[in-house]
């Protein structure tokens, strides 16, 4: 589900993606909903039905057994709210905030619940002109029902969503609504899930890993077995201020 916010200007110079788990937040928020859980685990069975690159389905069992157990809609929204947000992340999203120049979007394999939750407690929800993710909503029981955001022919990604089929559709779409490209595309990310869709950024355009997380691994893995094949330009990083501070240099370009 893609979900939007007020009309995009089309005078902005730069667009910047960001995922959402372990990017904008310093955990992982399918984790972190194990907190509503009895004893705060889930049970061994229901654990052992996870299959690799099908995660999505095993959320939706995981939060039909949460809805089994009496979680409610205001528990899960609890706990998304305490999630802290990963080192300099809000600082950065405020100098975006003062910015004319970036049109910001997000992509994640979490859902519009979690992550609605989570920016609207942070004051940031309006700095995304977009928001890609898994559709959640209530059924009338109370139980958060998970739909898979689209299907796809990626091997790499998971079957419910492959990252660069988002941002390649929607740099496509965007440059030819404005009727120019952007003048560099960056993305933020730290997953397994992220590297997909760097693998579009061209040679002006910025990759920005999170320091020693999967994504960073898997570029530096691609430089040393396939020099050239990626192409972007990567800024790995600790603390989101070291964003920040590239994008600065950029701005006086």
């Amino acid at each position: 589900m893609a979900s939007r916010s007020a009309h995009i200007s089309s005078d902005k110079r730069f667009l910047i993606f960001f995922d959402f788990d372990e990017t904008i937040v310093d955990e992982t928020s399918d984790d972190m909903v194990v907190q509503t859980a009895p004893g705060q685990h889930l049970p061994s069975w229901l654990k052992d039905t996870y299959e690799p690159g099908r995660y999505n389905e095993y959320m939706q069992r995981v939060l039909g057994y949460l809805s089994e157990q009496g979680v409610t809609e205001s528990d899960l929204r609890g706990v998304m709210e305490k999630i802290p947000a990963t080192p300099g992340m809000l600082n950065l999203f405020q100098f975006l905030r003062m910015r004319q120049d970036f049109e910001v979007v997000l992509v994640s394999d979490s859902n519009t619940f979690f992550i609605d939750s989570w920016l609207r407690r942070a004051g940031v929800r309006q700095l995304f002109h977009r928001i890609f993710t898994n559709q959640a909503t209530f059924n009338r029981n109370g139980r958060l029902i998970l739909r898979p955001f689209h299907s796809h022919d990626c091997q790499r990604c998971p079957v419910n969503m492959c990252k660069q089929a988002v941002v390649r559709d929607y740099v496509a779409r965007r440059t030819q609504e404005r009727g120019r490209p952007y003048q560099r595309v960056f993305y933020v990310g730290d997953g397994a899930n992220d590297f997909c869709p760097t693998l579009f950024l061209g040679t002006h355009d910025v990759a920005f890993p999170r320091k020693h997380f999967p994504m960073h691994q898997l570029i530096t893995e691609t430089h040393e077995a396939t020099p050239g094949v990626f192409k972007a330009v990567t800024v790995p990083w600790v603390n989101a201020e070291e964003v920040m501070a590239r994008l600065r240099k950029h701005l006086a370009e």
